[in-house]
């Protein structure tokens, strides 16, 4: 089956001429578009571009089936517009809990979607660390990681795998390499710390590969962990369903091996037919699935 978020990949390389460019457009990297080209053209056994160091260009086939893709495009646009008109006599709010690091990068555009396509919705958002009863009414909607979620009546989904790793920034390995065995990582500094939880893991992992000493800063949060890499600081874990889809961002090893975490997207039972509620949870599944499917 092919997948609209290959097509839209194609798309992109199509008219910009490139998978730097069409990943720029996009806001991922342009190792991801490059993959989801290649996805598509396993799909369909074609190729469907020449590839140079001047850039892609669309081979007859991709060529013939540009057209095809433009009407898919288009169709799409028409049922999310559609659906938006009908969505706008949906209304209410919906509480959100979440980790901050997701709130500031996965889940803000998301939500800036949501908003276009559902505007009479408002949404609380609530990024404290500690987590919200949802059947105490404390939040309508959560999106936690666990192992299996633990509270009665909760139902939901699980999205994807909660996989963390370290990352650097591309110009902090420009200038100081870019590590990608644990053997090189000496004499790289490390950015530690992250919400409690969190650093406890990292920490652990640290302590097993004797890289403790190399921690040179430490942040009492997730998102602190994230803005000193982007900065070109050092080397920190974040996850990869966020960094990986950062274009300024390079995974330097695969993800730490732990317990089988994964993130869920999770309500009450009481509110699952509740329509604002219903909305949202569809939404957000729908958007942080098609996320997931491009991290890793």
């Amino acid at each position: 089956m092919i997948d609209w978020n290959d097509l839209r990949h194609f798309l992109a390389v199509a008219e910009s001429g490139s998978t730097l460019a069409a990943g720029r457009m996009l806001r991922v990297s342009q190792t991801t578009t490059a993959r989801r080209v290649a996805a598509l053209e396993d799909a369909l056994g074609l190729t469907l571009f020449e590839r140079s160091p001047a850039g892609y260009r669309l081979t007859e086939a991709g060529a013939d089936l540009l057209p095809h893709a433009r009407a898919v495009e288009r169709s799409i646009h028409a049922l999310t517009d559609t659906a938006a008109a009908q969505g706008r006599e949906v209304s209410g709010t919906v509480r959100v809990t979440c980790q901050e690091i997701h709130a500031v990068t996965i889940l803000t555009p998301i939500l800036r979607d949501l908003h276009a396509a559902y505007p009479s919705i408002r949404i609380d958002l609530d990024t404290s660390e500690a987590i919200r009863d949802l059947a105490s009414g404390a939040a309508d909607v959560a999106l936690r990681n666990a192992v299996r979620p633990s509270g009665g009546g909760l139902v939901g989904r699980r999205i994807a795998d909660d996989a963390w790793t370290l990352y650097c920034s591309r110009a902090y390995a420009a200038e100081h390499g870019h590590p990608t065995r644990r053997d090189e990582l000496a004499g790289h500094p490390l950015i530690g710390g992250g919400e409690r939880l969190l650093w406890e893991l990292y920490r652990a992992w640290l302590v097993t590969n004797g890289l403790e000493g190399g921690v040179a800063m430490h942040n009492s949060s997730a998102t602190g962990l994230l803005a000193a890499v982007r900065s070109g600081f050092g080397l920190a874990v974040l996850p990869c369903i966020a960094a990986d889809n950062d274009p300024d961002l390079l995974r330097c090893l695969p993800p730490m091996r732990g317990e089988e975490r994964g993130l869920w997207l999770l309500t009450h039972e009481r509110l699952r037919h509740t329509p604002r509620v219903r909305v949202v949870v569809d939404f957000l599944a729908a958007r942080l699935t098609a996320l997931a499917r491009t991290s890793g």
